[in-house]
């Protein structure tokens, strides 16, 4: 009685450390995927790396005023860059005590004036400019600018302005805001340095003239040019625990695991699926992040069905999810538009052609529960187009009858089986109906 009251006291503090460590994993690995801080290593950019970093420090150790543009698809990595970059930057005590960092969104800052109202609050002048202007933004920005130009290149605080969505920042009215921090970084006075961030790689035809002759025309292109080999290494680093774990018997095992994952031929198709699909290094966290919250006490270690499991879930087509939800009504109107496709080779159809071919349907099913008067038919019509899986040609007129609206369906045929063997329930003459290749003529 007494041993296996002791081996049970045993086994449940050996659970609860184990449960510690299973939370600490998942805290460890959720923030590295998440990218709460810069990344741990950088792949394949180290070119671009040593070239922003000497732009930078030239700007925060000598005083020199820059501008560049860092240009990349989305997911190639630019804001890992730059975090990476000025990550090692802090390091520097010269830099870590001087330096003002502005960080702008193009999606968040709508208009110049936003922006400046941003850029006064991140460089602490709300209180200077409450005293002295608070006027219009004309006079704002005479304020701000003056605040920079009487600095010297030997006294004042470097400024790092990041624009991020810089080609949201070109459609602002009059381009003031990119003229004056192109124009402040061409002078000899306060050391400034504009780093836009963007995928647009017609960027500078967006410039106007007087705007892009201010601009230094440095441009630093990234793109994610790694191999499968590569990007199997790159899959096990993310998902490695680092060396100063607590736990470190479970870490070896874990890494052990992990290092042997991409051996099988299961995890070796999902990742390639993925790696064919997008390099973006974002989906391949995505994935991750699935297959680890799969990790439990009971479960310590990631095996090929978690990421099987997870490559399933990370894929799932959002459309496919509507019709699972759909009424009967509207599936069966969703496989008259299948058949109009299938006999008028893709081709527009309107709501009349779609009734017709239903009432087709009916008529050889002969099943009375299907029969719905025609504006019951039509209202399940209308809540397929609120939900996007029906689309117009072109906008409706007010004159044009709903009946006759040119329509495409945004669903293919597979997509339309897939859902229909995982609706619950589905009548089986509805499934035959799917199935039967032409339409009931």
């Amino acid at each position: 009685m007494k041993a296996s009251a002791m081996s049970k006291r045993k086994l449940k503090e050996s659970s609860g450390v184990n449960g510690e460590c299973i939370s600490q994993v998942q805290k460890i690995l959720r923030e590295r995927f998440c990218h709460h801080y810069a990344p741990e290593k950088l792949f394949g950019m180290d070119h671009q790396y040593r070239h922003l970093l000497e732009l930078l420090k030239r700007t925060t150790v000598h005083g020199e005023s820059n501008s560049a543009l860092v240009i990349g698809p989305r997911g190639s990595g630019k804001t890992a860059l730059l975090n990476w970059v000025l990550k090692e930057l802090r390091k520097m005590k010269q830099v870590r005590e001087n330096l003002l960092e502005v960080h702008l969104n193009g999606l968040l800052q709508t208009n110049d004036k936003v922006a400046l109202k941003e850029i006064t609050r991140q460089l602490q002048l709300e209180n200077v400019i409450g005293d002295k202007v608070f006027g219009s933004f004309a006079e704002n920005l005479a304020f701000l600018l003056e605040a920079l130009r009487k600095g010297d290149r030997t006294s004042s605080c470097p400024v790092l302005f990041i624009l991020d969505e810089f080609d949201l920042f070109v459609h602002h009215k009059n381009q003031t805001l990119l003229y004056n921090l192109f124009d402040i970084s061409q002078s000899a006075q306060t050391p400034v340095t504009v780093i836009g961030l963007t995928c647009r790689q017609d960027i500078l035809e967006l410039l106007e003239k007087r705007v892009k002759s201010r601009f230094s025309h440095r441009q630093i292109y990234l793109t994610n040019s790694f191999d499968f080999k590569q990007y199997i290494r790159i899959f096990k680093e993310q998902l490695s625990l680092p060396a100063e774990f607590p736990d470190e018997s479970f870490a070896q095992r874990w890494n052990n695991n992990v290092q042997r994952l991409p051996e099988d031929k299961t995890v070796q198709d999902t990742l390639q699926n993925l790696f064919h699909y997008t390099k973006d290094l974002r989906s391949l966290h995505l994935l991750l992040m699935l297959a680890v919250s799969n990790v439990t006490v009971h479960h310590p270690l990631i095996t090929a069905s978690d990421l099987q499991e997870a490559s399933r879930q990370h894929r799932m087509d959002s459309r496919a999810n509507i019709v699972h939800g759909l009424s009967v009504l509207e599936i069966c109107l969703i496989i008259a538009m299948k058949h109009l496709n299938d006999v008028y080779e893709g081709e527009p159809f309107n709501f009349q052609m779609v009734y017709n071919e239903f009432q087709k349907f009916i008529q050889r099913k002969a099943h009375s529960m299907y029969n719905f008067e025609k504006p019951v038919v039509m209202k399940a019509f209308e809540h397929l187009l609120q939900l996007e899986l029906v689309k117009p040609i072109e906008r409706p007129s007010v004159r044009a009858q709903r009946e006759y609206l040119l329509m495409n369906l945004l669903l293919d045929n597979n997509q339309i089986m897939d859902a229909l063997q995982a609706y619950p329930n589905c009548p089986t003459d509805v499934k035959q109906w799917a199935a039967s290749s032409l339409s009931w003529l």
